[in-house]
């Protein structure tokens, strides 16, 4: 747990950011230059360096100028791979402070997401945020509203709703969204995500239920890892690249790749400003601390649509979207005569910021940003809370809050360890 000074330390730069205010953290374009020049290239500070924030290190148009983790292997192996002039931190506050840093890389276990993009927030930073986008409903309601009021752009980076071919449709999603907007299938649809329709839930992302008490490495600082979760006994399977089998870092296969495969079906449906009104669980009990898998989970959305995450995967046949009128299956094969024809006749989708660079320098909105990706991420949470619980769910999606489950609300904002709020 931090120190009494550690948190007197960390007000401290929280205050004088907010000093910082009226200079370091408004947008250059705010301060009477109308934009900022394409030749002023653009900083990044990453928060976790040990996985996904060493794979998104070379972005074009950006220069890394910081780099923040909790295990000085990961940290000093990055800082000497960057070469000089590049600032290392064990706390991420002092790395979002730096005026210096316009764009906060958060790529840290999804428990530390919320937390971190308030924080980088506050500070007048933009943020790019890895997936999940956070780890409990609650904190993605904060997060948005703190995007909101601080004026800040936010990146979710999972991109299939705009760019590459969509896992086994290969397709971009681009198609699959002027098929749906032209109501050939008709509606209500139904959506399968199972192995048949080309996508693997990884069912190896789960824990381990008797984990032994180990000794924690002399690099890593083990309770700073933990953060707000609660505090369990360290074992090396806990952290870095297995820490998605653990109920308070992630969710299994189910938090680390439904967000890349739910998102673009929000989209794509025309969901992004609600959330289903119901959650269907079929499953083995899970364990309160290790993540297990699941037989199917059904979401209805108010309409009557329906995403079925298909975790046996018995039908070969299924098709991945289902409407009255048609079918569509893997490999955007489709029982429409000559679908591709009639789509390229369709009107394209709306146009979208998908350069994260053009929504920084020019404050336009980008295409996968705190709001759709909150959305998306809440399919994910309630998904993991009615299998946490073990029963099916009913949820208010203007409200964000389960119909008549006390037991599940409280999972919307579960307690964190002090200090940590949000």
């Amino acid at each position: 747990m931090p120190s009494q000074e550690s948190k007197s330390r960390r007000s401290f730069l929280r205050n004088s950011t907010a000093i910082a205010t009226g200079f370091f953290i408004v947008p250059r374009h705010v301060l009477g230059r109308g934009y900022i020049p394409p030749s002023d290239q653009l900083t990044k500070g990453i928060i976790g360096v040990g996985g996904m924030g060493q794979g998104h290190i070379p972005y074009a148009g950006t220069r890394v100028v910081a780099i923040c983790d909790v295990d000085k292997k990961h940290l000093n192996e990055v800082a000497n791979s960057l070469g000089g002039g590049v600032k290392t931190f064990h706390d991420h506050i002092e790395l979002i402070a730096l005026p210096e840093v316009d764009i906060v890389h958060i790529a840290t276990p999804p428990h530390w997401h919320g937390i971190m993009a308030i924080e980088a927030a506050k500070a007048g930073k933009d943020i790019w945020c890895e997936k999940p986008m956070t780890r409990t409903i609650g904190e993605g309601k904060r997060v948005v509203e703190a995007v909101k009021q601080y004026g800040r752009m936010f990146r979710l980076n999972t991109w299939f709703r705009f760019e590459d071919n969509f896992y086994g449709m290969k397709t971009k999603v681009k198609p699959i969204k002027k098929l749906v907007d032209s109501g050939l299938l008709g509606w209500p649809l139904t959506v399968t995500v199972s192995q048949h329709t080309g996508f693997d839930w990884k069912f190896y992302w789960v824990g381990k239920t008797q984990l032994e008490t180990q000794a924690v490495p002399e690099t890593l600082d083990y309770d700073r890892w933990l953060g707000p979760a609660p505090f369990k006994p360290y074992n090396a399977h806990r952290v870095h690249g297995t820490f998605r089998g653990y109920w308070d870092y992630d969710g299994g296969g189910l938090g680390d790749m439904g967000q890349h495969y739910l998102d673009p079906i929000q989209y794509f449906l025309g969901k992004d400003d609600t959330s289903p009104v119901s959650v269907e669980v079929d499953a083995e009990q899970q364990h309160p601390d290790a993540c297990g898998t699941f037989r199917k989970i059904i979401y209805t959305y108010a309409d009557g649509c329906k995403i079925i995450l298909d975790g046996e995967a018995k039908d070969a046949n299924v098709p991945y979207i289902e409407g009255p009128n048609g079918k569509v299956f893997n490999g955007f094969k489709s029982t429409i005569p000559n679908l591709e024809d009639k789509i390229a006749m369709m009107p394209d989708p709306e146009p979208q910021v998908t350069d994260f660079l053009e929504s920084v320098r020019y404050r336009k909105t980008f295409a996968l940003n705190e709001s759709n990706g909150h959305r998306s991420c809440t399919i994910i949470n309630m998904g993991k809370i009615a299998l946490q619980l073990g029963r099916n769910l009913k949820f208010d999606p203007v409200a964000q809050v389960f119909i008549g489950d006390d037991e599940a609300n409280r999972l919307i904002y579960p307690a964190m360890r002090a200090p940590w709020i949000i």
